[in-house]
């Protein structure tokens, strides 16, 4: 195959969903039927059903053109379902957005503003200036978050910029606890703001990112450049941090096969469709290598509840 098409094929996980509908309109078609039906029922369900039919549809392809010497032919074959799966998932996303913030599916969400008085609190919650995130303060947040009276608008606001979450003191002071002084990396870290809360706590953590996402995210520079197959073949972390995956990623898989990892953390939501490898999980689970703990004392520490967190512990028996 050559370069380009590798490319192309690469460059669908990184894709917007308007970019994808402009690229494949006969497919978005297929998708945005299936999401409206799904969408109708207004249960969780169907949402979740209407991802894994088009994720199972596009796995045989996927397999197919992960080899090294998979033909033109079978790549224009595989892409409309590929690109379906994906738009899929981006589009399952910004429908659970749009129930969070309470407007109908198809609403531009990005057209949604928050007051003066409900902004204000927002970013003196949340942020130290402008869109750099602070580690919370779960007294403040207690106090203040019931008093903004468009909150539901916040992640809806926030995620197309590459942001999923906020951490809370106590959250990192955990997570702290549980490194320790092990050598940890953070995977697909995005903008970098977790391996920074860490580090300036004490507890330093290398944060890695193939910055595929640099149209939406603000890389720091202490994030490096590697994916994360390539900074655990390379650094042979003892524990391994991720915040919010990619949805059904590979890059997790190889965390599990890593010999080298002790532990891995992940921090994300209770949807499955919109972050993790939930799969990967699973199969952890349920094999003897690993001991899964699924931390909802430490899920309450990762904000805001209407993200429904989860913190995922695996630790190597």
């Amino acid at each position: 195959m050559k370069r380009s098409d590798r490319d192309e094929i690469h460059s669908l996980a990184s894709a917007t969903l308007e970019d994808l509908q402009t690229r494949f309109p006969d497919e978005w078609v297929r998708v945005g039927s299936a999401l409206v039906a799904a969408a109708q029922t207004k249960r969780a369900e169907s949402l979740v059903a209407f991802v894994n039919r088009f994720q199972s549809a596009a796995k045989p392809w996927e397999g197919r053109i992960a080899s090294r010497r998979v033909s033109v032919t079978t790549l224009k074959a595989a892409m409309p379902h590929v690109a379906m799966a994906h738009m899929a998932r981006l589009a399952a996303r910004q429908a659970l957005q749009a129930t969070a913030a309470r407007v109908a599916v198809g609403h531009d969400v990005a057209h949604l503003r928050f007051g003066w008085w409900s902004g204000w609190l927002a970013q003196k919650l949340f942020f130290a200036k402008g869109l750099q995130r602070k580690p919370v303060s779960l007294v403040a947040f207690r106090l203040f978050w019931p008093l903004i009276r468009q909150r539901r608008i916040l992640m809806p606001l926030v995620t197309p910029k590459g942001i999923y979450c906020f951490y809370s003191r106590p959250l990192i002071a955990a997570l702290a606890a549980h490194i320790g002084t092990r050598p940890c990396v953070e995977i697909a870290a995005g903008d970098g703001t977790l391996a920074r809360f860490l580090s300036e706590a004490g507890c330093p953590v290398r944060a890695t990112d193939d910055k595929s996402w640099a149209h939406t995210v603000t890389y720091a520079e202490h994030v490096e450049a590697m994916d994360a197959t390539s900074s655990l073949r390379e650094y042979r972390p003892r524990v391994v941090l991720c915040s919010f995956p990619p949805p059904n990623n590979t890059f997790e898989a190889d965390v599990f096969k890593t010999p080298e990892v002790a532990m891995y953390i992940v921090l994300t939501t209770r949807h499955r469709f919109a972050a993790g490898n939930w799969d990967a999980y699973e199969r952890q689970a349920g094999q003897s290598g690993f001991d899964c703990d699924d931390d909802r004392q430490l899920a309450k520490l990762l904000l805001p509840p209407e993200i429904d967190p989860a913190v995922l512990i695996f630790r190597r028996k």
